[in-house]
């Protein structure tokens, strides 16, 4: 479609979306509800304001996930028929990025700089711990971790209960820096401070981003609002649903929402209420539940489908009999109703559920995909021993020079690292040709001890280089674990448990298998380090698109579920204390209308038939409890539901007599007279 007037647009869309789609001036703000086609209208709005003629450079479009920029991105280029090189759709930290790798200098950072993930983040705080003294009882990372990030981001501030981590935050920040790097919270932060601290970069910004569009607006934290708010004039809409907001604990804030209102004199509201994914009995389910929020926008989902089936709660024994029951039940719908494994989803409240359901689906063939947990090639010990690889093969890589130069710990600190950053810098060269040029200065600022060390470490990577060539490198990649001691780090880094370093190693074990049956594959005729690092690269960006696989069950939180949608949807352990979750029931009712908006989002996930599971008993850690039925089960109406006792055990004349019938249904037809 190349063009959008306004006939096929009313043709298109339904008023309250033609009204959406339309409305290009002023702020404006779109709640859109489950399932109501706000990817269309986010799409179709970009796509009519290119056709009236604003420059595709003026439009900044913000979401939370690559998937959903990418999407959109798509959609609208399939709408227009243009190339579209110059509009920006991306989530909020890649517009950071964008804008840090343009003007970071400004904050006194290089332009190169590194973003450090999760592992990389631990790392750096057990690091600045050291040096400050902490003991180990004292690190606890991922404690720690959670309030850098939340002091970083104003959700909290320091008092008497976290002074003692001040010095530490003030260490971790200026290791940030000193490494020239960034964490994913600085993504945000940073722009905002150039922002603040430098008008003239803002008024630039501002002046090519006329038209700024947000999804998800009820996910957007603080920063992210404060980021908007900063770029943004008035030609501005924001699309959300306060129904949907579910992740309070990673900074959202739902009031936004309220926010937007208050500094966007003038806006306009468009509530988006019709529903297009799920059947009328999901909507008045998902309706019936929600309405018991008191802090929300009013609004009833409503569809054209049809009725539907009814919802259907199973009152399994244990965890073992819910799995089971999930398994049993997908099996069967997919074989009488030819369902594809991908048209199901499995819905989860907490990740511990996961055990049970995966052996179910493994012991019944099932082929499924989880979403959550850390890729294997994140993993710290896995990303040293890929470091030290990948600096065998290009010494001048100085992301991962510096990752691993003192990683097992060889006495190469800080003050050793900013020398050699320093030089670097003055003589724009890398950290690896910094290092050999200091070595051999009459006048080094090096103390012996630290050249020794430098020395061991050279020698090691150059001692290494037969690699590059190939033939046995599995071997040399064990040996070379075994000369840098690995083992022992990981007993240093683990004190408190000898199991965690056990499964760390254990990893590298599977890492260094998985290589020598790659170079051992018959068809594999390049079998050099080069070609093996260049195939893990895009090994471990293509893990994320493998998660969406055609065939395979779809087995997630109900976090990771939002956005999607399944024609068939099981909700496991529907029972108070996993949904609501304990914390959240401790807590009061606050965190309980969080929950009860997760739950809403579970139940929207389904197109066409709800299963909903509550368990008798489950096992927590070593003991077997009895489990109460979530409480928000009863906040469905009962006209909706169907109850189903646990399955009763089968007799043996009546499995008789249901292997007669099998065998009769699948019997050849030359069997039958």
């Amino acid at each position: 479609m190349a063009s959008l007037d306004l006939d096929t647009l009313k043709k298109e869309l339904n008023p309250e979306q033609y009204r959406a789609v339309t409305t290009v001036d002023g702020p404006i703000l779109i709640i859109a509800g489950a399932g109501s086609g706000k990817t269309r209208v986010i799409t179709y709005r970009i796509a009519h304001m290119l056709d009236i003629g604003i420059p595709q450079s003026q439009i900044l479009a913000l979401t939370f996930t690559n998937k959903a920029a990418k999407e959109m991105e798509e959609r609208i280029k399939e709408l227009t028929g243009k190339k579209l090189q110059l509009l920006t759709v991306s989530t909020f930290h890649a517009f950071g990025v964008k804008i840090l790798r343009q003007e970071i200098t400004a904050l006194g950072w290089r332009e190169n700089f590194s973003i450090y993930d999760e592992t990389d983040r631990t790392a750096l705080i057990k690091e600045t711990g050291r040096e400050l003294g902490f003991t180990a009882d004292n690190l606890d990372v991922y404690k720690i971790g959670n309030l850098f990030s939340n002091i970083k981001c104003g959700r909290k501030s320091w008092n008497g209960e976290n002074d003692m981590y001040k010095q530490l935050y003030e260490g971790y920040q200026a290791g940030l820096k000193l490494y020239n790097a960034v964490d994913f919270d600085d993504l945000i932060v940073l722009p905002i401070k150039i922002f603040r601290e430098n008008p003239e970069i803002l008024a630039k910004y501002k002046s090519r981003f006329k038209y700024i569009m947000i999804d998800e607006f009820q996910d957007t934290s603080h920063q992210q609002y404060e980021f908007m708010h900063l770029l943004a004039d008035q030609n501005v809409a924001v699309v959300g649903d306060d129904d949907q907001s579910i992740y309070s604990w990673r900074g959202a804030d739902y009031q936004n929402i309220i926010n937007f209102e208050k500094d966007f004199k003038g806006m306009q509201e468009i509530r988006l209420e019709q529903n297009y994914r799920s059947t009328e009995t999901i909507l008045a389910a998902a309706n019936g539940v929600i309405s018991h929020n008191t802090n929300r926008k009013e609004k009833k989902l409503w569809s054209g489908n049809d009725s539907g089936k009814p919802i259907e709660i199973f009152m399994p024994e244990n965890e073992v009999d819910e799995a089971n029951f999930i398994a049993e039940s997908i099996q069967g719908i997919s074989m009488e109703e030819k369902l594809k494994y991908d048209q199901f989803g499995i819905l989860i409240r907490a990740n511990t559920q996961s055990r049970p359901i995966e052996e179910a689906l493994l012991e019944a063939n099932i082929p499924y995909t989880m979403s959550g947990g850390t890729s294997f090639f994140q993993r710290k010990e896995i990303k040293d021993v890929l470091s030290y690889l990948r600096v065998i093969a290009n010494h001048d890589d100085d992301v991962n020079l510096i990752r691993i130069i003192n990683v097992p710990r060889r006495g190469i600190g800080r003050s050793t690292l900013e020398i050699f950053n320093n030089y670097a810098l003055m003589h724009h060269c890398t950290i690896w040709t910094a290092m050999t040029d200091l070595m051999s200065m009459n006048d080094s600022p090096l103390s012996d001890k630290v050249k020794l060390a430098i020395e061991e470490f050279i020698n090691l990577i150059e001692g290494n280089s037969s690699m590059i060539s190939g033939k046995g490198l599995s071997k040399k990649v064990r040996a070379l674990v075994d000369e840098i001691n690995y083992w022992d780090y990981l007993i240093a880094e683990n004190p408190k448990s000898e199991k965690a370093a056990r499964f760390k190693y254990l990893n590298i074990d599977t890492l260094i298998h998985s290589i020598e049956t790659w170079e051992n594959n018959p068809d594999n005729t390049d079998a050099n380090l080069y070609t093996y690092l260049n195939r893990i690269t895009l090994l471990s960006r293509d893990d994320a698109d493998d998660e969406n696989d055609r065939g395979k069950v779809n087995l997630m939180t109900i976090h990771a579920s939002k956005g999607l949608e399944f024609p068939v949807v099981f909700i496991a352990g529907a029972e108070d204390g996993l949904i609501p979750h304990a914390r959240s029931i401790e807590d009061g009712e606050g965190n309980i209308e969080e929950e009860r908006r997760l739950f809403y989002v579970a139940i929207t996930r389904a197109r066409d038939k709800l299963f909903i599971s509550s368990c008798q008993k489950r096992k927590r850690m070593q003991a077997v409890i009895e489990c109460i039925p979530s409480r928000f089960l009863d906040e469905i109406p009962a006209n909706l539901v169907e109850y189903h006792e646990p399955s009763q055990e089968v007799s043996s004349d009546q499995a008789h007599d249901i292997l007669d019938n099998m065998l009769k249904m699948f019997a050849a037809p030359s069997d039958n007279p």
